[in-house]
């Protein structure tokens, strides 16, 4: 190669270096190289880490992007780690995985409360999924099963790679709202002595409640998908039904602490608009969803499932409640992981 085109070959090489250290400097909280992903360990399913960022200076919360065959595609899981965290460590730390609800995604709980100030208070990691629209079950499809698996991808994917990337422990609870709250409270159910705790505000508990059938066909027809393909068809696929009913697998929960909580009136309580009109939406949510808690709590108690509670009558299903809820579910959570203050 002549010299001069060596020179060039050189000053290129070396422009082209230094533009990718400005542009790691412009990502100073970081996104890990594929080759750096590479190396994360994989769950039994071949789901696997692709990326990764930090969100912050302190480096104490990032994200995750899952390659999932349980779902198809890359879903995202945000992560808060407690203080004493190290990647390179052996310790492992409890866990609290904590679904959003409908029409949210992972980011819901760092968005609308100060979970990330409370989580690092407590040394416990905090993992919040995606769950889009998908119920928190393996869809049923006509009997047919196949994908989504929601389920799949929480309770195994989700889990075994936080277990085996991130130093999350055997200590686990589950806490959510609205379908996120059905997910917490069916789960356990679902995977009998994986979870200590389960903290559900504002969820159906009772699928077959008179008139909860209707009401979660309604809302998933909303979401723009086959209802039916969730579940499968009220009562013609009643086994199905009851093999995700909260209520229904109390008797495989007995290991697990519950908390629970929810309005029940459709009244504005003392968050809202007192001049709120009665069919707001979420209003009437509450006041349909208000019932099933409780008959999850009598059943409960009748089954001698450990259990708290708070049935609060007047309330919308919003944040402000369930913001409040997580306050006072949090300590008792924290006692039945294990999980120490810091």
């Amino acid at each position: 190669m002549p010299t001069e085109s060596r020179r060039r070959g050189v000053r290129k090489t070396m422009a082209v270096s230094a533009a990718a250290v400005v542009g790691a400097t412009v990502l100073p909280l970081g996104v890990a190289a594929p080759a750096e992903a590479a190396a994360f360990r994989k769950a039994d399913s071949g789901a696997r880490i692709t990326t990764y960022k930090w969100l912050n200076k302190g480096k104490t919360a990032f994200d995750f992007t899952v390659q999932s065959p349980s779902l198809g595609g890359k879903q995202n899981v945000r992560v808060l780690l407690p203080k004493g965290w190290k990647f390179k460590s052996r310790q492992s730390w409890p866990v609290v995985y904590a679904y959003h609800g409908g029409r949210d995604n992972w980011k819901s709980w760092t968005r609308s409360t100060d979970i990330q100030k409370l989580a690092r208070k407590w040394g416990v990691m905090v993992v919040m999924p995606e769950g889009a629209n998908g119920s928190y079950t393996n869809w049923y499809n006509y009997g047919k099963g196949g994908r989504p698996k929601w389920e799949d991808f929480h309770l195994r994917e989700v889990r075994q790679l936080v277990e085996r990337n991130y130093h999350a422990g055997g200590s686990r609870a589950t806490m959510g709202i609205s379908s996120g709250a059905q997910g917490a409270c069916t789960y356990p159910g679902r995977a009998p002595g994986m979870f200590r705790y389960a903290a559900c505000f504002s969820g159906v508990l009772s699928m077959s409640s008179p008139g909860i059938p209707a009401l979660l066909m309604y809302t998933n027809s909303g979401n723009g998908v086959d209802p039916y393909r969730i579940w499968g068809r009220p009562m013609l696929d009643q086994a199905n039904w009851d093999a995700h009913d909260p209520i229904k697998l109390l008797p495989r929960m007995r290991s697990t602490r519950f908390y629970v909580s929810a309005g029940t009136t459709g009244k504005p309580g003392p968050f809202d608009n007192p001049n709120m009109a009665p069919w707001d939406i979420g209003l009437m949510s509450e006041r349909a969803i208000g019932p099933t808690a409780k008959e999850f709590v009598q059943r409960a108690r009748q089954l001698r499932v450990p259990i708290t509670s708070h049935i609060y009558g007047n309330g919308r299903h919003s944040w402000p409640y369930w913001k409040r809820e997580m306050h006072t579910a949090w300590p008792l959570m924290m006692k039945a992981l294990g999980a120490k203050r810091r």
